[in-house]
């Protein structure tokens, strides 16, 4: 392929990642949106392998093809309960392919230099692809290379720790507890000093070393970070790595002089800010303390005590209330999800419906694991896009609601949000369900959720508890549903 003809396809397919980001924006178009990613990444793939200056084809597609088995093997093994850890982890490719480019950039440098003080033109005449492109920047140029490379490793390698402990925290594999250790935020912050101090040595020709050091301190710093967040943020921080992956690709887009990849990293690192910023307006948190806190450390006092007990009910009960109810409102949450009872809560919704009942769903912009991951468990099991609704759009309506059914969720329906100034979450705009006339809890027991703070909802006069697996929970109450 010619320069043109590369220049062209990079063009299309940034037109195509932009339509992809746009589509996806709303439930009706998602599915198309998915499509105009998949065809613009192929381009940008194909155009790039077959490009001029590009070395050992065969290699490459070995190793493309590689990739795409294994990739397919393992998305094709996820269940939908397992989506967030994979985005977490695949976050963690994109920052160490970042960390391994930069290195090799900077060893390119080194082999350049050292031809050129060998004398050897022959060497340097027979260099191709990304070595040769290095070999023709003259002192500025490289300099500004240097700084591109440091930053690229830096991020890339504060997103792939960062990402490693966010796919932990998600699997169960690590406490979600929030934990710094003794120093806390004092040490992120030297860890960032020694980080400039490198750069300005690393700059000025201090050598490997600098960049080796840098990235042990990065390593630590995103090690530290996550570390420090509690669960109930961990959709944020999901988004968070989100923006630090297109960074990190945006870095290697300068390094390697890619234009495409520059675009779409921004668009990436872009899209992922803006969503983390949307998600912590959306639990009245500023930004900077959910990235360096997290919930569980800013409590000024002791919780508020809770008092009464957790009520009980059967299938029957439940499904006497639903038959009576006109209006019903269900909020589903990361319990869902793991008991993979979409399907169940479709059917319930299809029966309740044909009864001529007002059946809706309430979506809180943090429920599950990921941002949307409800929207998409809802989308896959056919619920109605029409009857799925923001927090923002249902929760004026709860006082005139029969029946609020939760299922799998916690921090989000936690009425001590409003009711208790000490609680970890005061302040978060939640799911005010508990204004219903009669609320049933689906849960497994009565434990608390995810980020490990009780629920006053659960004790509550007008709230019942529908304990058990939420899927067999549903199967037995479908057939009393009349």
């Amino acid at each position: 392929m010619t320069i043109g003809i590369v220049s062209a396809a990079y063009i299309a397919a940034a037109v195509l990642f932009i339509l992809s980001l746009g589509g996806l924006s709303g439930q009706e178009s998602a599915k198309r949106a998915v499509w105009y990613g998949i065809v613009g990444m192929a381009m940008a793939v194909i155009a790039t392998v077959f490009g001029p200056g590009v070395g050992n084809w065969f290699i490459i597609l070995v190793m493309i093809a590689g990739g795409s088995v294994l990739g397919y093997y393992v998305a094709s093994r996820v269940q939908m309960t397992e989506m967030p850890q994979l985005v977490a982890a695949l976050h963690s490719f994109v920052g160490l392919a970042a960390v391994f480019i930069g290195y090799n950039a900077e060893l390119e440098l080194g082999r350049i230099e050292a031809m050129r003080l060998a004398g050897d033109e022959t060497a340097l005449a027979s260099l191709k692809g990304f070595a040769e492109k290095l070999a023709h920047k003259d002192a500025v140029e490289i300099a500004i290379l240097k700084v591109e490379v440091f930053l690229g490793v830096f991020i890339g390698a504060v997103t792939f720790t960062g990402s490693v402990i966010a796919f932990g925290k998600l699997a169960g594999k690590v406490s979600g507890t929030a934990k710094k250790l003794p120093g806390g935020h004092l040490l992120n912050a030297a860890a960032a000093i020694g980080s400039l101090i490198l750069l300005v040595m690393f700059f000025n020709g201090a050598g490997m070393w600098t960049l080796v050091l840098m990235t042990l301190l990065a390593f630590f710093i995103g090690y530290h970070l996550i570390m420090g967040i509690g669960g109930a943020d961990m959709p944020v921080v999901v988004s968070m790595l989100n923006s630090y992956s297109g960074w990190a690709a945006s870095a290697i887009g300068f390094s390697l002089g890619n234009d495409l990849l520059i675009v779409v990293g921004a668009l990436v690192g872009s899209s992922g800010a803006i969503l983390s910023y949307i998600m912590c307006k959306a639990m009245n948190r500023s930004f900077i303390s959910v990235i360096l806190g997290g919930f569980g450390g800013g409590a000024t006092g002791p919780a508020m005590e809770v008092e009464g007990e957790q009520v009980a009910i059967d299938a029957e009960g439940v499904a006497a209330a639903l038959n009576d109810a006109d209006s019903i409102v269900i909020i589903p949450g990361y319990g869902m999800a793991v008991a993979q009872a979409q399907q169940s809560v479709s059917e319930l919704v299809r029966k309740l419906r044909a009864k001529g009942k007002n059946v809706r769903f309430a979506i809180h912009p943090v429920a599950g694991r990921l941002p949307g991951h409800m929207n998409v468990l809802l989308a896959e099991a056919k619920v109605p896009y029409d009857i799925v609704l923001e927090m923002d759009e249902i929760n004026d309506d709860f006082p005139s609601t029969d029946v609020a059914i939760v299922i799998g969720s916690n921090d989000i329906v936690n009425p001590a949000a409003q009711e208790d100034p000490n609680s970890p979450i005061a302040g978060m705009p939640v799911l005010e369900c508990w204004k219903a006339k009669q609320v049933f809890v689906s849960k497994r027991g009565q434990g608390t959720g995810y980020s490990g703070i009780e629920n006053p909802l659960f004790y509550k006069e007008n709230t019942r508890m529908f304990y058990g697996d939420a899927k067999k929970s549903l199967d037995q109450l479908l057939p009393m549903i009349d």
